[in-house]
């Protein structure tokens, strides 16, 4: 798929072909996605049914297109994967490799792209919105983009919808903010003290004066002129996210609910909605792209109250 987009970049003051480098980083996104939707429907198998009746989930699988280019060209796109289980109340798994050329507006606030609005992006994107109120919502992506530049971005944070989980003490985040620690420290002991941070600010309801969850890492425009050690930072953290996420699951998968939990869950997934909605880069990145609207919000859970 070759695609109106730069076969060479700028990096670190560098001119490379940036060809070789697309072609390792799309499949080994789409290689993660096949491993974390196993591990679901893994999971989905493993629930208890006293607590989750009725049959294991399991993802479908939607291939979707951009829009063909005003000469008729391809634009790329995607593939979303969607289960609504009896664990996983809804959760999506998404992959995408899109390319053309931004907006001009838009063009404006991408990085190497005000000159030349021509760009490339892939990467591997989900949420997971669970029937249980003590299991936390979960969010991951990963994701390399290139215009006259090239660079890496993604993390994950965890999304207690119980208030009594929502410390940084809790061992479900301690456990979770430990093994995305271990994957950064693997590269750079500070990277992970940088990009939690980051993290805490980005994931920040300003006109709630609110967090979205407990926080966990986010970077973005990492390009530290070693490519290959950027990406595998990339997969490091993309392969950590079910050695996070997966024991908090197993924590609390045999803990039952009550009818005040859920709507307790209820509530706290109305900041999940209101964050991707005014806020989240990924969103508006989406949109302002051409993508696939039910993909892009399939982030929304499937029920939230505002009181």
């Amino acid at each position: 798929m070759a695609g109106p987009f730069p076969q060479r970049v700028t990096t670190k003051g560098l001119d490379v072909d940036i060809q070789h480098r697309k072609e390792t980083a799309r499949p080994w996104f789409e290689s993660l996605r096949d491993r974390i939707v196993a591990a679901f429907e893994a999971l989905e198998d493993e629930a208890p049914a006293a607590l989750y009746p009725g049959e294991a989930g399991r993802f479908v699988k939607t291939p979707w297109s951009r829009k063909p280019a005003a000469d008729g060209s391809d634009q790329g796109g995607g593939v979303m994967g969607m289960m609504r289980g009896r664990l996983f109340e809804k959760v999506g798994v998404h992959t995408s490799t899109v390319f053309g050329s931004f907006a001009p507006d838009f063009a404006k606030q991408i990085k190497g792209a005000a000159e030349d609005p021509r760009f490339w992006a892939s990467g591997i994107s989900l949420i997971a919105h669970m029937a249980n109120p003590n299991i936390p919502a979960v969010h991951m992506n990963t994701r390399m983009i290139v215009t006259t530049q090239s660079w890496f971005g993604g993390g994950a944070d965890l999304n207690p919808t119980l208030a009594g989980q929502r410390s940084p003490d809790h061992p479900d985040a301690q456990g979770f903010h430990g093994v995305l620690r271990a994957a950064c420290d693997r590269f750079d002991a500070g990277w992970y003290p940088k990009y939690a941070k980051w993290a805490d600010e980005y994931f920040y309801l300003p006109h709630r004066d609110e967090h979205r969850g407990v926080g966990g890492i986010f970077y973005d425009h990492h390009d530290s002129g070693d490519w290959a050690r950027d990406f595998a930072f990339t997969q490091a953290v993309g392969e950590a996210f079910l050695d996070a996420f997966l024991p908090v699951v197993r924590r609390h998968i045999a803990e039952p609910w009550s009818t005040a939990q859920r709507a307790e869950q209820a509530h706290w997934r109305s900041r999940y909605v209101e964050f991707n909605l005014l806020y989240d880069r990924g969103t508006t990145f989406g949109l302002k792209t051409g993508g696939n609207v039910d993909s892009i919000l399939s982030s929304m859970p499937p029920m939230a109250a505002w009181r």
